[in-house]
């Protein structure tokens, strides 16, 4: 479904990824570790259209899509939950399931897929009239989830979607997980928690910004040195 070829990515002089490889098939989860400026969410903003590559390129359903701009590649089919959930706080749920919809011109479509959004989180429904901010880490995490959901992505990328939750909201979003995948959207996400590699198919590991590790997630978990490094232990 997706395929990065040898890409690099800058900031300014700064190589924030270095000739970096990677494959996703349709139907599959897989992550991506690493430490904190490892190049993660470069790499989910690069293949999202935030960023451009100054090499290599980036194809999805064998169409190169490294040109085009953040809302056609939305239009193709990749959505994203950003790291820190952006939801927008002085906006009710409602607002930001639209906003997430906003591909779509027919009315009747969005409302549609807000129904089935209310169906995957009935906490959403009940909060549909609630300013945004004013909701959980937790809430927020769902909603951020939602709203990526309502433009039908075949694809989605979540980024470290356990950051700053409770024990109990990562337990919630683990399930979300495994919903999203039972209504077969291919998934690639960024974490540093050791629970991400019993979700997942296989998994990246990114070190100063090139993979230094592939391999399926059960021989990931069993490294120890990877469990140390990256996932805290």
């Amino acid at each position: 479904m997706l395929e990065v070829s040898h890409m690099t990515c800058r900031y300014g002089k700064v190589a924030a990824l270095r000739d970096l490889s990677l494959k996703i098939g349709s139907g599959e989860t897989v992550c991506l570790i690493g430490a904190n400026g490892a190049g993660k969410t470069t790499t989910l903003n690069t293949i999202c259209g935030l960023i451009r590559p100054v090499s290599g390129d980036i194809r999805f359903l064998d169409e190169k899509i490294d040109h085009l701009r953040p809302h056609e590649i939305v239009r193709r089919g990749i959505a994203q939950v950003p790291e820190g959930r952006k939801i927008f706080p002085d906006m009710t749920v409602m607002e930001n399931l639209k906003v997430g919809g906003y591909i779509y011109r027919d009315t009747m479509k969005v409302r549609k897929n807000i129904e089935k959004i209310f169906e995957y989180f009935p906490l959403l429904k009940e909060r549909c009239e609630q300013l945004a901010g004013t909701l959980s880490g937790g809430e927020q995490q769902m909603l951020a989830i939602g709203r990526a959901l309502m433009s039908d992505p075949k694809l989605l990328l979540l980024d470290e979607p356990s950051l700053g939750l409770s024990p109990v909201a990562i337990q919630e979003i683990i399930k979300i997980v495994k919903d999203i995948q039972k209504i077969g959207v291919t998934l690639f996400l960024v974490e540093q928690k050791s629970f991400v590699l019993k979700l997942v198919d296989r998994g990246y590991v990114l070190e100063n910004g090139s993979v230094v590790f592939h391999e399926k997630s059960e021989n990931l978990l069993s490294r120890v040195e990877v469990r140390q490094a990256y996932l805290g232990g």
